[in-house]
C-alpha cells in the first residue's frame, strides 16, 4: 500500500514537472516568434540609388587625391663593382592631385576615361658620401615636380551589386613637368637638379564605386610607372658626381584618388 502511494506521488511530481517545462518551452517559442514577427517589417528590399546612371553614353566629374613618388635608378656598369658605391636614396614626401573626369560608356563592363589633372609632389635625393663632395649640402638635392597629368584609361567594371561595384583601371599617361628646370642653364654645380619636361607612364589601379542618393563616390588606388628617362645630365657630363653615374632615372608613384561623378 505504501509502495502504491509513493508511486502515485512520483507520477504526480513528474506530470507537474512536465507541465512546467512545457509551459517554459511554449513561452520561449512565443517570445522568439514575436521577436521574428517584430523584425519582419524592418526587412525591406534595398533601394537602388541612381539606377540609370551607368546607362549614360557620356558623363563628367572631378577628383581629389594624394600621391607619393619615388625614383628608380639605373647606374653605369662600374658603379657597384669598381667604384664600390651605394645606392642613392630617395626621401618621399606626400603631394596632392586634383582634376576633371570625362567618361565614355562602351557597354555595361567597359568605359574609356580621360582624367586631366594637376599633380604636385616633392622628393629629396640623398647621395652617398662621394669623395667629390666638399660639403654636406652637396649630398642633398630637392626635386619639386608640378605635373600636368594627361591619362587615358580603360575602366573594367564588375557587375553592380545593389549600390556597390568594384572596378579595375589601366592605361597610359603623359606628364608635362612645369618645375623640371629643363631650360635652366644652371645645373647641380649651382644646386639646380634638372629633369625632363615631358614624361610617359603606364598606370594600373583598382577601386570601388558607391552609388549615393545624388552622386557616385569612388575611392581608388593607382600605380604610376614611368618608362621614359627623366634625368638631364649636367654640363660636365660623366664628370658630374650628381648625374655622371646615372644612366636612367624613372619615376614610380602611387596615388589614392577619390572621384565624384
Amino acid at each position: 500500500m505504501i509502495f502504491l502511494k509513493h508511486l502515485e506521488y512520483h507520477q504526480f511530481i513528474l506530470q507537474r514537472n512536465l507541465k512546467y517545462y512545457n509551459n517554459v518551452f511554449f513561452l520561449i517559442f512565443c517570445l522568439l516568434t514575436n521577436s521574428l514577427l517584430a523584425q519582419y517589417p524592418n526587412v525591406k528590399e534595398r533601394i537602388i540609388n541612381l539606377p540609370n546612371f551607368d546607362k549614360r553614353p557620356v558623363h563628367y566629374g572631378y577628383f581629389l587625391g594624394i600621391n607619393q613618388y619615388d625614383f628608380k635608378f639605373e647606374y653605369i656598369d662600374s658603379y657597384y663593382e669598381d667604384l664600390m658605391r651605394q645606392d642613392i636614396s630617395v626621401s618621399q614626401k606626400k603631394g596632392f592631385n586634383v582634376g576633371l573626369i570625362g567618361d565614355l560608356r562602351i557597354n555595361d563592363y567597359f568605359n574609356v576615361r580621360f582624367e586631366p589633372g594637376l599633380y604636385y609632389n616633392s622628393r629629396e635625393l640623398i647621395y652617398p658620401e662621394y669623395p667629390e663632395f666638399n660639403k654636406e649640402s652637396d649630398r642633398v638635392r630637392d626635386i619639386k615636380s608640378t605635373y600636368i597629368h594627361l591619362p587615358i584609361y580603360l575602366k573594367i567594371n564588375a557587375k553592380r551589386i545593389n549600390n556597390f561595384r568594384p572596378f579595375l583601371i589601366a592605361g597610359f599617361s603623359t606628364d608635362f613637368n612645369l618645375s623640371s628646370n629643363a631650360k635652366n642653364s644652371d645645373d647641380n654645380a649651382s644646386n639646380v637638379f634638372r629633369t625632363s619636361s615631358k614624361n610617359l607612364n603606364y598606370e594600373l589601379g583598382l577601386g570601388f564605386e558607391f552609388y549615393l542618393y545624388y552622386f557616385k563616390f569612388s575611392p581608388s588606388l593607382r600605380g604610376i610607372f614611368s618608362f621614359q628617362n627623366e634625368l638631364m645630365q649636367d654640363e660636365v657630363g660623366e664628370l658630374s658626381p650628381w648625374t655622371g653615374n646615372i644612366i636612367n632615372m624613372f619615376s614610380r608613384g602611387v596615388s589614392v584618388i577619390i572621384t565624384f561623378e
